[in-house]
């Protein structure tokens, strides 16, 4: 055979490789999806329930047959909330090869990193516990949000922070691209407003450390400040400036994990406002929230929203997967664009071709004297 021919034919083999590679899951027995989340750490507890509302739906499903006989495989990798470990874990998933999409991944330190190497691997990267508009712009056709986004959510808490007649607000923030995003967003939702944001201080990811942001703030004495930390540092934020005498309002965006911050707190919450993305994991208005009740309950579990949250992605991906999502990668992204306006007894989802943000639902709680969130 001539050199020409044997390029030729090696050619040939590695197209016909790649091609099996693309569509590896129409064959495949089990449909794997990937998630890498903090299960150590100071934002464990935000990863842990993510998987747990997940895994209670794909176990559901399993139990009834799974979809068209394939059973579901979460795949979990601890990340401990850092972005390289989280990079490192989805460049794992892409060499296993058996990877249908990435799921439910927490944390835009985390994310944004790994969509990257989702994106030039062609996996769609799906339902992030994250409202980073880094995820939203520019359009990237391998990315699909199921939450609201943090412009969503500060928008709300600026606009009932005003209304209370609050004019000074600050921001307490994480020193990264999270803390960055909910920066943004407040910072827009006041610009819009003519206003600017009063005062800033950070807290590192992964940390407690708070005392130079409280004395910042307890310098500045802003009327409310808005959150964007995780549990650990907000819930210390919170206690170390009330110590001080402080009287300001404190809002946080739905990433803070409300059931970890109620916990973290100690009692000491009255007042505190939480923006979340999800209905109250406690409510009845929602069918689909009664089943995550039951299955939770069966588990021994109690309710919170980012279990919740976990479990509708989870119930939107399976949905998508029986669109005929489960026959390889572009096959799900077609089957997501698919999903116009769905119905789930009247909580919408509406992906698109040109629009993978489902949506657009945010409401406000607040944590009660008893200690519990009222919504």
């Amino acid at each position: 055979m001539s050199l020409v021919r044997v390029i030729r034919a090696l050619a040939s083999s590695a197209g016909l490789i790649a091609g099996l590679a693309t569509s590896y899951s129409a064959l495949a027995q089990e449909i794997v999806l990937a998630q890498s989340v903090a299960l150590t750490g100071p934002a464990s507890e935000l990863g842990r329930e993510m998987r747990l509302g997940a895994q209670l739906f794909f176990d559901a499903v399993n139990a009834q047959g799974g979809v068209r006989g394939k059973k579901i495989v979460l795949r979990t990798l601890d990340d401990g909330y850092e972005g390289d470990r989280a990079a490192a874990n989805t460049q794992k998933f892409v060499n296993d090869g058996d990877v249908l999409a990435l799921f439910g991944y927490v944390g835009t330190p985390t994310s944004l990193p790994s969509i990257k190497i989702a994106t030039e691997a062609r996996i769609p990267f799906y339902g992030a516990f994250t409202g980073a508009q880094g995820l939203r712009e520019p359009f990237n056709r391998y990315v699909f949000n199921v939450r609201s986004s943090y412009f969503d959510e500060t928008e709300l808490l600026v606009k009932q922070l005003l209304a209370e007649g609050v004019k000074t607000i600050a921001v307490f923030h994480q020193n990264d691209s999270y803390g960055q995003a909910g920066l943004a967003g407040v910072t827009r939702a006041l610009k819009a407003r003519n206003m600017d944001v009063f005062a800033t201080a950070t807290v590192e990811r992964n940390s407690s450390d708070v005392a130079k942001a409280v004395e910042t703030m307890a310098a500045r004495k802003p009327e409310a400040i808005i959150m964007v930390s995780t549990y650990g540092s907000c819930a210390e934020f919170i206690k170390q400036t009330k110590a001080k005498g402080m009287m300001t309002r404190y809002a946080n965006v739905s990433f803070v994990g409300t059931k970890s911050l109620v916990k973290a707190l100690e009692g000491k919450g009255s007042g505190v406002i939480i923006s979340q993305v999800m209905p109250s994991p406690w409510a009845q208005r929602y069918p689909w929230v009664q089943e995550y009740q039951r299955l939770l309950k069966a588990k021994g579990e109690e309710p919170s929203y980012t279990s919740l949250e976990g479990f509708f992605a989870a119930k939107v991906m399976v949905d998508a997967l029986r669109r005929g999502g489960d026959g390889g990668r572009e096959a799900l992204i077609k089957a997501l664009e698919s999903m116009r306006n769905v119905d789930y007894d009247g909580f919408r989802v509406d992906f698109g071709s040109s629009d993978h943000n489902a949506l657009q639902f945010v409401e406000l709680t607040v944590i009660g004297r008893d200690g519990k969130i009222h919504y």
